[in-house]
């Protein structure tokens, strides 16, 4: 488990929330933060002028998600705060001084994506997202709204835009800042500099000559010109006005000591060998096909039911399971179904309800992609790596299939045509783009064989997987390759991982995630930050950091 005993659960509901107030108005609904002082997730810090902790964004992501599924009529969402004059102050540095480093990079990873989800449907969705700082905005506060499609700050003479994690902490931005700053703002690097190492921030015309938000408005206009703002880009929206939403109703879960179960997904401990087996199931029966047979079915449709059961289970088991450092993924069922459940997506891929479903599958596999463990697929007769369910073995670091013919049925795999673009990695490139290097003969021989089931000696003659086995040989060759595996260092293992996840193509999300392994993982633990005279540590004792001045 994690820092404590209790581990976290990443499920909640609106009626449970203690920091965020969701409310609608027609294509607008507001995000209001009202972070709870006393509402903190662990104990021993309290969450001060709209500082947050996992628990906040945790709250934060599972709003997002009723917009997207239960509110189809919103168009734009305004994200702002009920405090007087503090939009958020960011992430609460008490609990990052209280944190372990796996804490601290896990929580910093979760924001990460939870971000990236907002430009993921502002890019994919039709929702636009403002934020309308009220008040001063400072480091994660900062990161929250760097996010968002446009920032408007109220021109107060007082309220900032602060990254100040530099002077103060002695860390780095660790939700994507510096990236955002110079990547989607496209502020001046010598700009971002000065920017970067005030403590105070910058406020006004400044701020916007700077690029830093979007808009200065005056304390008396500043309500009517976010709406009116909102307005201007709902109307460019294509969200249906008119459409009935989709409750997502609670996520059904077992727990046990060595696993978790689900409907669809599945999950087996073993603590001895430090490995979770992953199960993931393709639909029972034929799932539904027409659009109203699809709306009736709601969050019980497989594809997204299966899609937040495996988002729930990763983040179960990335934030509670830390000494489970290889994930062995099998999938089970009839691969036609699957299929037909793929050809749907396609079929009605304009549909929002439908779209967004897509989008909580691209999201989830992209949580998959970046997560530090060690990914193996075992594709074995019975298995069901077919359009969709394929993803999660090109996502794996590899893939070892059984090739025997003596089999009632051999093991197959499929390819569909969601398995080129529907679901891009977070550098923007398929699955089979990054295995492929995008090389023309090796894609064209892929998509040649796309619609028909591919052997074992066929898949690894494409280098669709690693290695293709034989019964005689496949215990074995499991059983060692997992036990290697399982003898190196967690963190060149973390760090190999990354850099051969991501190869090649460079994204905006490619580099906050990289710079958040390798350089943020660095500083967190340095001394000048962790240390007991580190900045991290000292901040609020009134006690001056003591640095080590050498430049490493």
């Amino acid at each position: 488990m994690s820092d404590s005993s209790a581990a976290v659960d990443f499920r909640t509901h609106p009626d449970l929330y203690k920091h965020w107030k969701l409310s609608f108005d027609g294509a607008v609904a507001t995000l209001a933060m009202d972070v709870a002082e006393d509402g903190g997730l662990r104990p021993g810090y309290k969450l001060k002028l709209n500082s947050y902790d996992l628990g906040v964004d945790i709250e934060l992501h599972d709003a997002l998600q009723r917009i997207r599924f239960e509110h189809p009529e919103v168009r734009t969402v305004v994200v702002t705060s009920l405090k007087d004059r503090v939009f958020c102050s960011g992430a609460n540095i008490f609990m990052l001084g209280l944190s372990t480093h796996s804490w601290k990079v896990n929580f910093c990873k979760f924001t990460n994506e939870t971000r990236n989800g907002i430009e993921d449907s502002s890019r994919h969705s039709g929702l636009k997202f403002v934020a309308a700082l009220n008040g001063a905005c400072a480091g994660g506060g900062y990161e929250l709204a760097l996010a968002c499609d446009e920032i408007l700050l109220i021109d107060d003479r007082s309220s900032a835009v602060a990254l100040p994690e530099v002077p103060l902490l002695g860390v780095l931005p660790g939700t994507g800042g510096l990236t955002r700053v110079t990547d989607k703002r496209k502020v001046r690097h010598d700009h971002a500099d000065i920017f970067c190492t005030l403590v105070e921030g910058v406020r006004g015309q400044r701020a916007k000559d700077w690029r830093l938000v979007d808009d200065i408005i005056k304390p008396a206009q500043f309500a009517d010109g976010v709406k009116r703002r909102a307005q201007e880009l709902a109307a460019a929206s294509d969200r249906p006005a008119d459409a009935r939403g989709v409750e997502l109703t609670p996520l059904q879960r077992t727990v046990g000591a060595d696993g978790l179960a689900y409907k669809y997904v599945e999950v087996r401990i073993d603590r001895d060998k430090r490995l979770a087996e992953w199960t993931v199931r393709a639909p029972e029966a034929p799932v539904a096909a027409g659009i109203d047979a699809i709306l009736a079915a709601g969050a019980e449709w497989w594809p997204l039911r299966m899609a937040r059961e495996l988002d729930d289970a990763i983040l179960h088991m990335r934030t509670n399971e830390l000494d489970i450092g290889t994930w062995v993924i099998r999938t089970t069922g009839q691969a036609e179904q699957v299929l037909a459940a793929d050809a749907t997506l396609q079929q009605f891929a304009g549909h929002w309800f439908v779209r967004e479903t897509t989008g909580m599958l691209r999201r989830t596999l992209a949580r998959l992609d970046v997560t530090s463990r060690s990914l193996y697929a075992l594709i074995e007769p019975g298995s069901c790596f077919a359009g969709t369910l394929l993803e999660l073995a090109l996502a794996c670091d590899r893939s070892y299939m059984l090739d025997d013919d003596e089999a009632a049925q051999p093991a197959t795999i499929s390819l569909d045509e969601l398995n080129f673009g529907y679901y891009p990695m977070v550098n923007g490139q398929s699955r089979i783009q990054r295995r492929y290097y995008d090389e023309a003969p090796a894609m064209e021989a892929v998509r040649a064989a796309a619609g028909s089931p591919v052997g074992a000696a066929d898949a690894e003659a494409l280098g669709l997987v690693t290695y293709a086995l034989d019964a005689l040989d496949w215990d074995d060759e499991v059983r060692i390759a997992l036990e290697e595996r399982r003898a190196l260092s967690p963190d060149a293992l973390t760090g190999l991982e990354a850099n051969l996840r991501f190869g090649g193509v460079e994204t905006m999300e490619t580099r906050v995630f990289g710079r958040l392994t390798a350089w943020q993982n660095w500083i967190f633990y340095r001394p000048n930050a962790s240390g007991e005279k580190g900045a991290l540590k000292l901040y609020g004792k009134g006690e001056q950091a003591s640095f080590d001045w050498n430049r490493v």
